[in-house]
């Protein structure tokens, strides 16, 4: 359609433009946000340096896995629930239920886990990252999944079937056909799960306490206060990785044999 190439060029200029001037004034010399003053590794040092960051960068790094890991679980299961059974009244509700933190705004579900983990928190006086990591997990589980329950619904389930036959048992079937043949799916859910958990500052700014900042939301309290070159190299590491995961994540998704 006439003009349609143009459109979309300026929507990726629009998109990438401030990400790649994000990226190249990382490695500015100088403090300004604004002026090249040459290239520098300096601010990349400041903030391997920086104890904030080291420990926002592995509290990240503890709140993505942990979330994840239970998130991929909960969603293999749920996926075979409702793949490899027999239609059932209800399916259909089910699904919607699961992928409900998807159509729901971000910020209610976040008001939402600050009322019930409010509330939880002064019913026991028990404060620490279990209520970040609940939060991630119950947000994650629909990534996870999406690219587990697509995986078994192109799976043949012909190779099940005929292990059957030769007088495998369930759990061999399982642990033998089903779960190697469903292995890409589920690396592809949680690395898509560990990704939006590493990346999220709306639930982990409602949820968390004192003394629990991420990187994202560590990344925020500083654009509060002073913003320095050294928010541009968090992001730019933080860019990398999502980058490097999704990429990953593709690869991985993709029916191979």
């Amino acid at each position: 359609m006439p003009g349609f190439a143009t459109v979309a060029i300026c929507a990726f200029v629009i998109i990438y433009a401030p990400i790649i001037i994000l990226v190249v004034f990382s490695f500015n010399a100088g403090t300004t946000l604004a002026i090249w003053e040459g290239f520098s590794l300096r601010w990349y040092a400041q903030a391997a340096a920086n104890e904030q960051v080291q420990g926002a960068a592995i509290r990240s790094l503890y709140l993505a896995g942990s979330a994840a890991t239970i998130a991929t679980v909960a969603a293999t299961m749920a996926a075979l629930a409702t793949t490899r059974t027999r239609r059932f009244p209800g399916r259909t509700m089910i699904y919607a239920l699961i992928n409900q933190p998807l159509m729901v705004p971000e910020i209610v579900t976040a008001v939402a886990l600050l009322i019930v983990f409010a509330w939880v928190k002064v019913a026991t006086g028990h404060n620490s990252m279990i209520y970040l990591i609940a939060a991630h997990t119950a947000f994650c589980i629909p990534f996870a999944y999406l690219p587990i329950r697509a995986r078994l619904e192109t799976m043949d389930m012909t190779l099940e079937v005929a292990a059957s036959d030769l007088y495998a048992s369930k759990k061999q079937v399982f642990t033998k056909i089903t779960l190697p043949l469903l292995m890409p799916g589920i690396i592809a859910g949680y690395m898509l799960a560990f990704v939006i958990s590493l990346d999220d500052v709306v639930i982990t700014e409602f949820v968390k306490s004192a003394g629990q900042d991420t990187l994202p939301t560590y990344m925020l309290g500083q654009l509060r206060r002073v913003v320095t070159p050294e928010v541009n190299a968090i992001s730019t590491v933080i860019l990398l990785a999502g980058a490097i995961l999704v990429s990953l994540f593709f690869w991985f998704s993709r029916g191979r044999e």
